[in-house]
């Protein structure tokens, strides 16, 4: 795909969508920090579920450690893996307290060295609560950059940067949600809305789905 072309597909993203936003609920940084942390293989919906109750109840990491174990996992059971994310947040919690004073770190050094935060969550971390132009590569950007060809990859990390390279300066600061929120509801996975696309006539993808329209006879 040449550099035209992606041009149009976020200036027609940025048309359609001026200042798109992710579908986790937060208020604060660390909020969106533990949102994150529960959202891997699970829902928006379901984490926003969960964090609905639990938020009220702790939305600091002195107040989520105080819940403990059991008190963590009677509000997140719900979720997949729940037990090893509970484990994962109360360890980032103590960590947040004892290097950072309580607050999330700015830097993707310190986010990565956080139980339970690899390089995608501090993507979305940087990027949406601290306004970073980075990219989180999830399983949505990850086909989407393969089947458009805007950024193909063979795995995350490649695609990941290949968007870094080739997206507009002007538009990098949410094109992670611009592609997400396309994989989620128009190019998804097992049935594309080819039809329903605003960059079907840009797109690479030579499997496209579309709708026959057969004239009356």
């Amino acid at each position: 795909m040449n550099a035209a072309k992606r041009q149009q597909i976020f200036e027609r993203f940025r048309a359609a969508n001026p200042e798109p936003r992710g579908e986790l609920q937060y208020r604060t940084p660390f909020e969106l920090l533990i949102a994150v942390i529960l959202s891997a293989q699970a829902t928006d919906k379901s984490v926003n579920l969960a964090t609905h109750g639990l938020y009220r109840v702790a939305n600091t990491p002195k107040a989520m450690l105080a819940l403990g174990m059991d008190g963590l996992i009677e509000h997140i059971k719900r979720i997949g893996l729940y037990r090893s994310k509970a484990k994962n947040i109360l360890a980032t919690c103590e960590l947040l307290l004892q290097r950072h004073a309580g607050k999330v770190p700015q830097e993707r050094e310190a986010l990565e060295q956080l139980p339970g935060v690899g390089r995608k969550t501090a993507n979305v971390v940087l990027n949406i609560a601290f306004g970073h132009p980075t990219i989180a590569v999830d399983t949505h950007i990850f086909r989407i950059g393969n089947r458009t060809g805007i950024a193909p990859g063979k795995n995350p990390l490649e695609v990941e940067q290949k968007l870094l390279k080739f997206v507009p300066p002007e538009f990098r600061l949410h094109a992670h949600h611009w592609l997400i929120l396309h994989g989620r509801y128009v190019c998804k996975a097992r049935k594309p809305e080819c039809a329903q696309c605003l960059i079907e006539d840009l797109c690479e993808f030579r499997g496209k789905v579309r709708t026959e329209v057969q004239s009356a006879k």
